[in-house]
């Protein structure tokens, strides 16, 4: 008999070890989802996992490796405020869109522009505005109607995709794309350039990521915000006695998830994407959620697991090429590391004990009926 029993506190050492044991088993029944597919499960997780680092063409798949992750870090980051709250912020994706669609906005009403020193930092605020607004929307109806936030935020991602196929359209359709849809190439266009160096995969979007992760563990570390962070997703009630407010605190965590969401999104239009089109988002908002629990909410995991992530986009797609891997295969891929993170996360307050199963006690006997009088 396999039973399951709650530990005094929580296991510091399985805390650690559940995203590590995630992986492996991901890369065990990964490799028996390719194997039904029909390919050789042990090229497929090579592929995935060993030719983007150190295979024939691994300079040129590892500056990909920054493009891919810096935006799953910089929205894993603003959605671990949240979550570490108890705040349940599942519309990051469309926090990201409108990030996208409100930098690219400003951009585009400035083109052309002698001022081309000051259009680049007028995109970055317009990015992150947007994310915030947006992210305000399910914060206020939450404080002000008790909404629930993850049916709130999660619809507006639909809303959001919605409003990115108008802009690309409509409003911010490029006039000289002769009738196709998207915008002007933002990255052709020297004045929004968010290139470091293109070869190296490095943008301002990778020093953003950079920034937000040393910025987020002074945070928690360090700042009263941190500490009010964590008393509330610990124990609401101890976090009232000491004098939190839950609706600043709501609007709060969902406003920085927003912000950093919506310069993802306005890094990723400047650079990599280069243009508002309406298939621009892929996913990053969705996917950053199991990057932020991948890395137990912390700065410095989300930084890691943000990186493995990114190792499993840029393997896929190689998997896809060489292997003829469906395209679907690789979200199945991901999702397993959620589901397995999810299953192993409970040896982390519980922990199994094996033994013969008890047998039943006896029936006690009637008592026997007293003698009549």
């Amino acid at each position: 008999m396999i039973a399951l029993e709650r530990r005094p506190q929580a296991s510091t050492a399985w805390t650690w070890a559940a995203p590590l044991m995630a992986v492996v088993l991901t890369m065990i029944f990964g490799g028996l989802l390719f194997a039904a597919l029909g390919k050789d499960p042990l090229v497929a997780i090579r592929t995935i996992f060993w030719d983007p680092l150190f295979g024939e063409f691994a300079s040129f798949y590892r500056p990909q490796l920054l493009v891919k992750g810096a935006p799953l870090v910089l929205i894993a980051i603003g959605l671990s405020f949240g979550f570490r709250a108890g705040i349940w912020n599942i519309g990051a994706e469309g926090q990201y869109i409108l990030g996208a669609i409100c930098g690219a906005a400003v951009g585009l009403a400035l083109y052309p522009s002698e001022a081309r020193w000051l259009i680049f930092p007028l995109m970055i605020a317009g990015g992150a505005l947007g994310g915030f607004l947006w992210a305000m929307i399910p914060g206020l109806l939450k404080v002000r109607f008790n909404a629930n936030e993850i049916l709130v935020s999660l619809m507006l991602v639909y809303v959001a995709e919605q409003l990115l196929a108008a802009m690309a359209l409509g409003a911010l359709k490029n006039p000289e794309g002769m009738g196709f849809p998207g915008s002007r190439n933002l990255a052709q266009w020297d004045s929004s350039v968010s290139w470091i160096d293109r070869s190296a995969g490095l943008h301002w979007g990778v020093l953003f990521a950079l920034g937000a992760v040393v910025a987020a563990y002074a945070l928690m570390a360090r700042h009263v915000l941190g500490f009010q962070i964590r008393l509330t997703g610990q124990s609401p009630r101890a976090a009232a006695f000491a004098g939190v407010r839950p609706n600043r605190l709501i609007l709060v965590c969902l406003g920085l998830a927003g912000a950093l969401a919506g310069l993802a999104g306005m890094f990723e239009v400047t650079g990599p994407a280069g243009q508002i089109t309406i298939d621009f988002n892929v996913g990053y908002g969705f996917t950053a959620i199991i990057v932020a629990f991948l890395g137990r909410l912390h700065p410095v995991g989300i930084l890691l697991a943000g990186g493995i992530m990114a190792l499993t986009y840029i393997g896929g797609e190689i998997a896809q090429n060489q292997l003829g891997t469906p395209a679907a295969a690789i979200q199945v891929f991901q999702g397993m590391l959620l589901f397995f993170l999810l299953a192993v996360d409970v040896l982390t307050h519980y922990r199994l004990r094996l033994g013969r199963k008890a047998p039943a006690p006896a029936p006690r006997p009637a008592p026997a009926p007293e003698a009549a009088e």
